[in-house]
């Protein structure tokens, strides 16, 4: 029986054959090398909201070939591909933490990439945060997109409150002279 390592052969090849299989996965957009000798690609995924179907993310980040850890660095930009309808907004978690809506493993070593929505519902507008799992040079590495719902048949038309004045009335609701 080989050994790798110390580590039984046989437990591994079903390990490295998972990861492998995995690392197809996904809705690849693009993969650009970042030069012949670094073994870099930066690889831009597109990711649609699965309760918000009019909603596409598209997260770029580095990937390292034949690497068992990638960096944390990524970048995310949410825009709207199709309708947003009242009844996707019924189904989202609307508290202050939102929920993931996208999650991937990035290495064996409990390293992960997560998408959560959070709605503003003051500006009526779905925000994107992604975000690394693991600790990396001091900070957790994240990035953040929003896509406003003005437009949409999700836009409700604010109701005027007190602290709303518009720019052309004065401090007292008069007119102001030009």
């Amino acid at each position: 029986m080989h050994k790798i390592g110390g580590t039984n052969m046989k437990l591994w090849f079903p390990v490295m054959f998972a990861v492998l299989m995995l690392a197809g996965c996904g809705d690849d957009v693009a993969k650009v090398s970042l030069g012949w000798f670094s073994g870099k690609n930066v690889v831009v995924d597109a990711r649609q909201d699965p309760l918000v179907s009019g909603v596409t993310c598209y997260i770029s980040r580095v990937d390292e070939d034949l690497s068992l850890s990638d960096p944390s660095d990524m970048s995310i930009a949410c825009r709207q591909t199709g309708p947003i309808t009242p009844a996707q907004l019924d189904r989202i978690d609307k508290s202050k933490q939102g929920e993931v809506v996208y999650s991937e493993s990035l290495s064996i070593l409990f390293k992960s990439l997560k998408v959560r929505r959070i709605y503003d519902k003051t500006h009526q507008t779905l925000l994107y945060l992604s975000y690394s799992t693991k600790v990396t040079e001091g900070s957790q590495k994240h990035a953040l997109s929003a896509v406003p719902l003005y437009g949409t048949q999700a836009w409700q038309t604010p109701m005027p409150s007190k602290s709303y004045m518009p720019m052309h009335l004065g401090q007292f609701g008069r007119n102001i002279e030009p």
